[in-house]
């Protein structure tokens, strides 16, 4: 089974953090001098706390089965609940951070080959760290070769032939191959945060699987007509 998978992941709040991290975190911005700019990178640093599996935890996991093509997306929620989308053959399920993780590494024990938009250095190095944090043991290793796609196939490494041509986002891979955007929505990873904090995180995981489905098609190009035997 081949499986395409994408997360979101959301900053926890500054304050919740110790005084020892949050010195850490600040400690380039407190040295500008210029109040307006030390002010801006103070920002700055708290926006990229979503980027940290110490300083940040899972909004959503969407998971796309490749042959069958149907999607299952799991969402950051204390309250139990799951929906469908009929027309995009999306299933939408709420779980704990926890449940999430021991979920995926379920799913995954039983795949041949994940494809992923730069997992090799974001989403699965994410995951694995996060799982450590919650005790929670992963079933595979795919970031053991970065070079061999038979596991883990890594799209952005692929389209970048290993950082050889410069890289873009997923948004603008999709405008230049056609592939409708998860950001024609008008949500993008950077609305996360403020969408979990307001309890929306249905739009987030409606969102995680519009992202999850533009890699799906991204994959297809990159099979058709970019993949050599």
């Amino acid at each position: 089974m081949k499986m395409v998978f994408d997360i979101e992941t959301v900053g926890k709040d500054i304050s919740s953090l110790s005084e020892s991290q949050r010195e850490y975190i600040f400690r380039y911005a407190e040295k500008e001098k210029d109040e307006v700019i030390r002010e801006e990178k103070i920002e700055e640093a708290e926006r990229y706390l979503s980027l940290y599996p110490f300083t940040a935890q899972i909004a959503s996991i969407g998971m796309l089965n490749v042959k069958t093509e149907k999607s299952l997306v799991m969402y950051n929620s204390e309250v139990s609940e799951e929906w469908v989308c009929e027309e995009k053959n999306i299933k939408y399920v709420a779980y704990t951070e926890a449940e999430m993780l021991a979920n995926f590494w379920n799913y995954i024990s039983k795949c041949d080959q994940v494809i992923t938009f730069n997992g090799k250095h974001f989403d699965i190095p994410f995951l694995m760290l996060r799982s450590a944090i919650l005790k929670i043991k992963p079933t595979r290793d795919l970031l053991k070769n970065r070079y061999n796609s038979n596991t883990h196939l890594d799209l952005l490494d692929k389209l970048t032939y290993f950082g050889s041509v410069k890289k873009f986002n997923l948004d603008f891979y999709c405008q230049s191959f056609g592939i409708e955007s998860p950001k024609s929505k008008g949500i993008s990873g950077m609305d996360v945060k403020e969408l979990f904090n307001a309890g929306r995180v249905k739009d987030i995981a409606v969102y995680c699987g519009e992202d999850v489905l533009a890699t799906y098609k991204l994959f297809k190009i990159y099979s058709d007509y970019l993949m050599v035997n």
